[in-house]
């Protein structure tokens, strides 16, 4: 889940595994596979952020935290 803000300003928590678009008009608005759009004060930037630390917290993207050392047995 990743935090965010809405307009009136009050945080809630998204399931970032549900964003299927994100988009800046010039607010930025998150579409979710269902159809359902959030307007959120948070750049795009930032959401892409969010939803890049959410993804590797979970491992869902392969990214190598360091060099990967194989040793001959």
């Amino acid at each position: 889940m990743i935090q965010l803000t809405k307009l009136n300003g009050k945080t809630f928590s998204l399931n970032a595994i549900y964003i299927e678009q994100l988009e800046s008009f010039p607010d930025t608005t998150i579409t979710l596979s269902n159809g359902n759009k959030f307007v959120v004060k948070e750049s795009e930037s930032v959401v892409r952020s969010r939803i890049i630390e959410f993804y590797n917290a979970i491992n869902v993207l392969s990214v190598k935290k360091g060099p990967e050392v194989l040793e001959d047995e």
